[in-house]
């Protein structure tokens, strides 16, 4: 287990310090993610109006003032490991600016708030968010505000702008105790968290996924498709439905999804991928600092469930996921990604799912905003990759419930897309007038051509063979499910029946298929390979793997420098790692073996992606180091850094 250091002296300005909490180490990890690859957008931006009585002075005032009231404002992070130090807060100017614009309608906001959302945050040198004021005529008209996913989430920026809006309209200034993320670290338990993470990784080892690969679509999709849908009716049957089952909206609208991917694919058991929130009290209510978290929501629904059976697991289990997720996610990480690459399966969750629950009447009304009891759509399509899961952002403002969309078209086609909300928002109408809407025991829909279900989710079976066959030495392959009836207890598997190279084993392709399954969903290692070699000496009998049992590859000592390199930083990192200035001892590292199956773990990858750029390597994302491939697979994507001149002082990853 990696242990968090100890805060290092700080600067004058530092009145407190301590360990990022268990949902800001997630986005301290994914900050480090190449942009275009992050699941959460950093930093965060949006914005408010400006009351006509308001200056530009009592802008500032504003923000000065808050800037004293949330440590968060002044809170700045460490590069390389999870401390951060809470500031003065007199310690740095006002980060705001001001720019002029010939008028500030609704597209020219939506517009600059999204340019600002692009600008660079140094979260490690100084404050965690910006301002810009836009200015119509000289005279301020609204504030746009972006923030630093590791120090302020989603909420937290509502309450922020909120509290801007109602300060510059004179309605006071914020009472009452607030909480910053460094008060929870003493109130957690060790224990507690040791036997959380034991207890979700064995419900998550035998727990199916990718269940909508079957879903429906075309079956050469390559794009995507993002819609918004708004409708006004379903506001108040959503509420409606919310009183009577004595659950949140939110929690409503996840079991009506789980609800519809029943009905479509006929399974009962599946994830979601969830962002959760404790705003329980009123110090977290009105604190910014980062409280969401997006957990693994385990949905279990019982065929011929009536809804109110359905909603309260789905409320239940997410309750459990949240009280799971918060414990050491570092570990957690890296333990289900040793449960994936033991499986030869990664979890895919069905449905990623957000909700955005804060009141929003400060902001500008949006043109396509829906009139009083209407509903209106629209649907674009992008040649993108594809999106293997269905995201769904939930929103209610000003008695309008919002549905966000985004989905590949090889899951959903536009038409399918378009459905989906319309269909969502009919369901709720319908529970709102009794009915009882139970889980069908039955699919509607057929799976789609070519996709098998295997005990740990579907697996495309073509996608299986385009992998299997990019292995060099392969000239020809087959999987399918094992044509053999299954041992007692045993689960049915795939086998791969490959013509090969005779220098190739069974090991060697069952090793290439983990190495690949963070890279292309939809696949699994197969439980079972025979090889029938070609070449020299090819007439001897084809090489198969014993039983149905997982191949066992040999431990493998670094041999190149990249492998050296990456050898180098993991001993230096991992759990077991020498004390600091004594020499390492690469050589005992296994390159077969991924950063999971060595104990390394999330909080340990920035300094090892540190030590890979002092010792002159580059080329591998942070994510990749977080997932299931092999570090000889790793290794062999190391790149030497390019010649510059030193300006000293450690490289930050």
């Amino acid at each position: 287990m990696n242990h968090l250091p100890e805060p290092s002296s700080a600067p004058g300005t530092v009145v407190r310090s301590g360990p990022l909490n268990w949902v800001q180490q997630w986005h301290w990890f994914e900050h480090t993610i190449p942009s275009p690859r992050r699941v959460n957008p950093t930093p965060l931006a949006d914005h408010c109006h400006v009351p006509p009585s308001a200056t530009l002075a009592d802008i500032r005032a504003a923000l000065e003032f808050l800037t004293a009231h949330h440590e968060a404002l002044r809170t700045t992070v460490d590069p390389l490991r999870p401390i951060q130090h809470v500031h003065r807060a007199d310690w740095a100017p006002l980060p705001v600016d001001c720019v002029e614009v010939p008028a500030a309608d609704a597209d020219t906001l939506e517009a600059a708030t999204a340019a600002l959302a692009t600008h660079p945050i140094d979260s490690e040198r100084h404050p965690p968010w910006l301002a810009r004021v836009l200015l119509e005529a000289g005279e301020p008209r609204a504030v746009l505000i972006a923030a630093h996913h590791v120090v302020i989430d989603g909420w937290g920026l509502a309450v922020l702008i909120s509290q801007l809006h109602d300060r510059l309209r004179g309605a006071g200034a914020p009472t009452g105790p607030l909480s910053h993320p460094l008060d929870e670290t003493a109130a957690q338990r060790p224990e507690r968290a040791r036997a959380a993470e034991r207890e979700w990784l064995t419900r998550l080892t035998s727990n199916p996924t990718g269940v909508l690969a079957p879903f429906g679509g075309t079956g050469d999709g390559d794009g995507r498709h993002r819609l918004q849908y708004r409708s006004a009716d379903a506001y108040d049957a959503l509420d409606r439905v919310a009183r009577r089952y004595r659950v949140s909206p939110e929690s409503v609208v996840l079991a009506a999804l789980a609800h519809d991917v029943a009905t479509r694919t006929g399974e009962h058991r599946f994830l979601a991928s969830v962002v959760i929130s404790n705003r329980a009290r009123a110090a977290l209510r009105n604190s910014i600092g980062v409280r969401a978290l997006t957990v693994p929501v385990q949905i279990d629904l019982r065929p011929g469930a009536a809804f109110g059976e359905v909603v309260a697991s789905v409320a239940a289990a997410s309750a459990a996921a949240y009280r799971h997720g918060q414990w050491r996610p570092a570990e957690l990480v890296a333990a289900q990604a040793r449960t994936d690459r033991r499986r030869g399966v990664v979890a895919v969750p069905a449905i990623e799912y957000n909700c955005y629950s804060w009141p929003r009447d400060y902001l500008a009304p949006v043109a396509r905003n829906t009139p009083p009891g209407g509903c209106a759509a629209w649907v674009s399509s992008a040649p993108d990759e594809p999106c293997e899961t269905l995201y769904v952002d939930l929103g209610r403002d000003a008695g309008v419930v919002t549905l966000d969309v985004t989905v590949g078209d090889h899951l959903l086609d536009a038409g399918q897309a378009a459905a989906l909300p319309v269909r969502l928002c009919g369901f709720l109408r319908a529970l709102a007038g009794g009915a009882a809407c139970p889980v069908p025991a039955r699919p509607l829909a057929p799976a789609a051509s070519g996709w098998w279900r295997a005990p740990q989710g579907w697996v495309c079976l073509a996608k299986v063979e385009e992998v299997l066959l990019r292995r060099p030495g392969v000239f020809d392959v087959t999987v399918a499910p094992s044509a053999e009836p299954a041992a007692e207890g045993s689960a049915p598997h795939l086998v791969a029946h490959a013509r090969t190279a005779p220098d190739v084993t069974p090991e060697d392709l069952h090793r290439h298929v983990l190495d690949h399954l963070g890279e292309t969903p939809g696949i699994l290692a197969p439980g079972r390979y025979v090889l029938s070699p070609t070449g020299p000496g090819s007439g001897r009998a084809p090489a198969t793997t014993g039983g149905t049992g997982t191949p066992k590859a040999p431990c493998r000592p670094p041999a190149t420098d990249a492998e050296r390199a990456l050898a180098a930083a993991v001993a230096a990192v991992g759990p077991h790692a020498p004390p600091a200035g004594s020499p390492g001892s690469p050589d005992a590292v296994d390159m077969n073996g991924c950063l999971a199956d060595l104990g390394i773990t999330l909080l340990a990858v920035p300094r090892l992606l540190a030590l890979l750029n002092r010792s002159g390597f580059t080329g591998v994302a942070p994510d990749e180091l977080a997932g299931t491939a092999s570090l000889g697979h790793l290794a062999a994507a190391l790149q030497p850094l390019p010649t510059r001149a030193s300006r000293g002082g450690e490289t930050s990853p």
